[in-house]
């Protein structure tokens, strides 16, 4: 009967070392390493490192930040604190953490916006754009382009120019013939935009930079390469240099601690709270006829209004439009759009004790409210000139408009009322459907 070899006390305190230091951060471990050669040995097992690339740069394989392949995890993790040894390593893992989770939002749900995401921009390309608009950028935005040079919608994905212009990371909004889909401009695109925004406002402000955009219309996102604030474009943009501010202030840390990396900028917050809206579901795809975009409207509550009357669901929410809003214009200081998804149940329409397989939308009554006070009480035939036919199973019908708030909050709360059947071969009475209060808010966050 043979018995098992005895552990060695060599592999007991390999073993021990192990749990130990992987408690420890990697530079505390290289640390060790320089006790003894045989600590040395230890601190380099290959199963260590891979837990800390792992752990802190969200890698399942050993390659360096150009996507290579390298000898080893503890040789990966070298070659990425080497080619951002000029920044606060905290900085870096947050920068790549952000674009991580909006990259893996895009490869699950908006996979043809991926290839518009250009690689990560040299040191040389960033000093260049500095020297050319003679800025300092903010240390967290260099970092973001380190990591992804903006958007790149020159080459055709999809090899039709209305596909390629909705792929703006950011997204937007339509109502009427009105589109903002916007998108990160890349460095040569900052510079391009940034000089001729300069020629237009005839600018007193040379620490602002042209950062994002929309392709359909003059929405624009400057970035305050000084305080670190990000601001869009009012309607008074071009005659009175007009802005708002897209981040609170409060959040913003323009003083870089060196142990930390505590600095953040106006680009970083913004981009990591555009990542959790997308990975919570509170904005979403939206999908006409071929065409797929980000769009801004929200679609989860407190922001996204949801009623069921009679077997109809009625959703509804609304989205800031900073370029037609007026901060001179006391009566339309804010413009808001907004969304409206009507559908039928799958099991129909139940009203006046009846069952009906259909119904078509007559009438809608608004009622529009800023700080609770009545500005205007609507009523009218249609939506935008249409009569929607519900039917089961069938998709939402979704419409969009606008409306001014001279003050904010506001909201917006009314009825639709609908015909069972068809308008042409009603089945019954007319029946209103609630519109759920839906808020007009100023966001903390302006997209």
């Amino acid at each position: 009967m043979s018995s098992k070899p005895p552990i060695g006390l060599d592999s007991i305190s390999a073993l021990a070392f192990h749990i130990i230091v992987s408690k420890l951060t990697p530079c505390e471990a290289a640390a060790v390493a320089c006790v003894s050669k045989r600590f040395k040995g230890w601190a380099s097992d290959d199963s260590l490192w891979s837990l800390f690339c792992s752990q802190q740069l969200g890698l399942s394989s050993p390659v360096d930040p150009l996507g290579n392949p390298s000898a080893s995890f503890k040789a990966a993790y070298g070659a990425w604190r080497e080619a951002y040894s000029m920044y606060p390593w905290p900085l870096v893992l947050r920068v790549k953490n952000v674009w991580d989770r909006i990259k893996n939002w895009l490869s699950g749900n908006f996979p043809e916006a991926l290839p518009t995401l250009r690689k990560g921009a040299s040191e040389a390309e960033l000093n260049e754009l500095e020297k050319s608009l003679k800025v300092k950028l903010p240390l967290p935005t260099r970092v973001l382009y380190r990591f992804c040079d903006g958007q790149e919608l020159c080459s055709d994905v999809s090899n039709t120019t209305a596909s390629r212009n909705l792929c703006g990371l950011i997204g937007g909004y339509s109502y009427y013939n009105y589109l903002v889909n916007v998108y990160l401009l890349p460095l040569n695109g900052i510079i391009k935009e940034t000089r001729e925004m300069a020629r237009l406002l005839k600018s007193t402000r040379p620490n602002y930079i042209v950062t994002a955009v929309s392709d359909y219309t003059e929405k624009m996102f400057f970035l305050d390469c000084e305080a670190g604030q990000l601001y869009v474009g009012t309607k008074n943009l071009i005659t009175r240099r007009e802005m708002m501010p897209c981040v609170p202030n409060e959040l913003i840390t323009t003083v870089h601690d060196s142990r930390s990396g505590s600095q953040q900028d106006a680009m970083l917050l913004w981009l990591e709270e555009h990542a959790r809206r997308l990975e919570n579901g509170i904005i979403k795809l939206r999908e006409e006829g071929n065409l797929r975009s980000i769009s801004l409207f929200p679609e989860e509550p407190p922001l996204c209004s949801v009623a069921t009357t009679c077997g109809v669901q009625v959703r509804a929410s609304a989205v800031f439009v900073p370029e037609f809003s007026d901060l001179m214009q006391e009566a339309e200081k804010y413009m808001f759009a907004y969304s409206i998804r009507m559908s039928l149940k799958p099991e129909g329409c139940f009203v006046h004790g009846m069952s009906f397989e259909s119904c078509q939308l007559y009438w809608r009554h608004w009622i529009i409210k800023s700080n609770d006070n009545v500005v205007d009480d609507v009523n009218g035939e249609a939506v935008i000139g249409q009569f929607p036919l519900l039917r089961p199973g069938k998709k939402e019908f979704v419409y969009e408009s606008c409306t001014p708030c001279h003050a904010a909050p506001g909201s917006i709360e009314g009825s639709f009322t609908f015909i069972p059947g068809r308008l042409a071969d009603p089945k019954g009475g007319p029946f209103e459907v609630e519109v759920a209060k839906f808020p007009l808010v100023l966001p903390d966050y302006i997209f």
